[in-house]
């Protein structure tokens, strides 16, 4: 009998969960304490779930963050009453911008005991504000049938919403009076145990959220954007379940209009080159040309998702305000430079069979995608920007040292096809989009742009590694240390997770912005805050596996050759300072007195 009747608290949490679990839940990550014990019980005694103990709260979420988008499916959250909700907050943001679906409960006293000074009580409803998609305050246990009902609708409901119209979090406030634990148990007879257990487990919907679109709009806007020469095709980053799926479609809007397509490094397509010959990837060091900038000026933009990190293409396309077409199946306002645009809410799956139809139309009637010279200047130019950079990158590791950059430029080429990658936000993932390669790796790019924070960084790369083949973290010295308490899970990590570790002793980000020519007193103790903590030593405290690199060919040896379980850290010492004036060299303009008419 799935429904526990050992008491009244056991009976709702039961119910709670094997709803879940009926539904399709997978995992769930349980925080330790008292007042989330029926909860705790429930789960973990359920065989259908996976259940995941983790002590700190705010690592927790973030793994739950993780483990959410590597699945693409709800992930639930338990913690206790008081604070400990509260450490959920960073990764609700996050969840919340980055369309994640995550349900959390937060036990709580009962009401009788709130505004009272009761220990560890604090006002846990609307905790989150407007943060989930939905969040309610369940009634106190009950073991009437028709609150049993109730119950199970809240759950049915709660499980929808985490997922439909977009992804994200639900809130669900349990309070639970004593006892917590699996005692004194419910005088029912059997015989109504097995009714109540037959009614209620009797039926669940067998559905998936979706929503019911088609494209026929579509073909306007095609019709208007087959007329323009001067386009381009942005893929920027948003929750597509399937990397194939985003890249086939973004191909396809390509061939048809002969647009350039400028990737992002954390989309999929820079990793499925072999599928785009019109890929441009060095848009950001083109644009810093003053002369190609104007050149290039397109009449439209065909925006996927968000833009891209590019703050230099951002610029260039805010200043001119040029006509922008989004196309999301997130209902989010992704206009951040407030352009001429528009948003087409469709769902990918839709979209592509409508471009497919559309590109068999052409074919049959003898008008398949033409070249224009629009397209051929920006291709060349990434052309020769590519081997420009190329030799500077090769060019100073010919010294010796070790270029931050070049980091993320030998990770495109040497990871064994289809390797998970987490880039950690401030330094890596820009370094990620200047430097990143084309290649044919198919890479599973993962990252935390919803908010930009460097919050959990390390926890929710250990979701994502999570019962997963060898995986790769990309972070820098301080997003790792903000969250040590990741390491925690180690007794209970499943998979293998390497770390790269780009030491630079401080925030390499503020090297980038104006503030670092003021005081350097001031600069080095309030901005780049430097740690100067030894990870070796770190890395056993926490029985973490440890290599030291001490140069890129040996990173690349490394990389050829990953480990397949466990948690390693490599760790590589760069010059932060060195470096901020080596990006601004690359970078540079070089004028080449070519025409690009």
């Amino acid at each position: 009998m799935p429904l526990d009747f050992r008491n009244v608290n056991l009976l709702w949490s039961s119910l709670i969960v094997e709803t879940l679990v009926r539904l399709g839940l997978e995992n769930v990550v349980i925080c330790p304490g008292s007042r989330s014990s029926p909860l705790a019980v429930a789960f973990a005694e359920n065989k259908g779930v996976n259940s995941i103990p983790i002590l700190d709260e705010r690592s927790a979420s973030f793994f739950a963050l993780g483990l959410a988008k590597k699945t693409n499916k709800p992930v639930a959250l338990v913690c206790t009453s008081g604070t400990a909700g509260a450490n959920f907050f960073p990764a609700v943001i996050e969840a919340k911008y980055s369309h994640v679906p995550l349900i959390i409960f937060t036990a709580d006293r009962p009401f009788i005991l709130r505004h009272c000074h009761a220990g560890q009580t604090i006002n846990q409803v609307g905790l989150y504000g407007n943060y989930p998609n939905w969040q309610v305050e369940l009634s106190e246990p009950s073991w009437k049938l028709e609150s049993l009902f109730y119950l199970r609708q809240n759950i049915i409901y709660a499980w929808e919403r985490c997922q439909f119209p977009s992804k994200g979090i639900v809130h669900i406030n349990v309070p639970f009076s004593e006892p917590l634990a699996p005692v004194n148990p419910l005088e029912i007879s059997p015989a109504e145990r097995r009714y109540i257990n037959d009614k209620l487990l009797s039926y669940f919907p067998n559905f998936k959220p979706q929503y019911c679109q088609s494209a026929e709009n579509l073909e306007a806007w095609f019709s208007l954007w087959k007329q323009t020469e001067k386009g381009i095709i942005i893929a920027g980053v948003d929750t597509y379940p399937s990397p194939e799926l985003y890249v086939n479609t973004v191909r396809i809007i390509s061939e048809i209009l002969a647009f350039p397509v400028l990737s992002e490094a954390l989309s999929p397509v820079r990793n499925y080159a072999h599928l785009n010959p019109r890929l441009v990837t060095y848009y950001d060091a083109i644009l810093r040309h003053p002369k190609y900038a104007q050149d290039l000026l397109p009449q439209l933009v065909i925006l996927l998702g968000e833009y891209p990190t590019s703050k230099q293409l951002r610029i260039w396309l805010e200043s001119h305000k040029i006509t922008t077409y989004i196309i999301t199946e997130q209902d989010d306002n992704f206009d951040a430079l407030h352009s001429n645009s528009q948003h087409l809410r469709i769902h990918l799956k839709s979209l592509y069979h409508f471009l497919e139809a559309c590109q068999n139309q052409l074919k049959k009637n003898g008008l398949d995608s033409q070249k224009n010279s629009y397209l051929e200047t920006w291709l060349k130019l990434d052309k020769r920007v590519e081997l420009t950079i190329g030799n500077k990158l090769r060019q100073i590791e010919e010294t010796g040292e070790i270029f931050e950059g070049a980091i993320p430029f030998l990770i495109s080429q040497h990871l064994p096809p289809e390797t998970p990658v987490f880039i950690a936000n401030s330094m890596p993932v820009r370094y990620a989009e200047f430097f990143w390669q084309k290649n044919s790796g198919k890479y599973r790019i993962y990252y935390n742009r919803g908010a930009n924070g460097i919050d959990g960084t390390l926890s929710t790369a250990l979701g994502i590694a999570y019962k997963e083949k060898p995986t790769i973290l990309l972070t820098g010295d301080l997003a790792l240390l903000h969250d040590t308490n990741g390491f925690l899970i180690t007794p209970h990590f499943q998979g293998c997770l390497v770390i790269l570790l780009v030491n630079n002793n401080g925030g390499g980000i503020f090297e980038m912005l104006p503030i670092s020519q003021y005081k350097q007193e001031i600069f080095e103790n309030y901005f780049a805050t430097p740690q100067s903590v030894n990870f070796q030593h770190l890395s056993q405290s926490y029985n973490i596996n440890y290599k030291f690199i001490s140069s890129l060919d040996h990173l690349r040896e490394l990389l050829s050759n990953l480990p397949q379980n466990g948690i390693h850290l490599w760790e590589i010492k760069t010059d932060r300072k060195k470096d901020a004036w080596r990006l601004k060299h690359i970078l540079s303009p070089q004028p080449t007195g070519e025409d690009t008419n």
